[in-house]
């Protein structure tokens, strides 16, 4: 009984770890869209063609992996 108590909690963790990633991927996806389409506000506004829009695109993508490593780091240790 025990037992399989134990393997119920292993896999309840590795869905939770599945549910985490996926909603890493989730907010990678809409922070660059979201300063994806600032940056061509900005762009479009300044008449700067793509300089704003690829490096708001850029930051946002180094942002939220940073985050994610950060993040992984962290439960990694604890």
């Amino acid at each position: 009984m025990i037992a399989a108590k134990e393997t119920k909690q292993q896999a309840l963790q590795g869905y939770s770890n599945i549910l985490v990633l996926s909603a890493w991927g989730f907010a990678i996806v809409l922070c660059s869209f979201l300063f994806l389409y600032v940056g061509y506000w900005i762009d479009r506004a300044l008449n700067t063609a793509p300089s704003f829009m690829l490096g708001l695109f850029l930051l946002a993508i180094f942002l939220c992996v940073g985050r994610l490593y950060q993040e992984a780091w962290i439960k990694r240790k604890g």
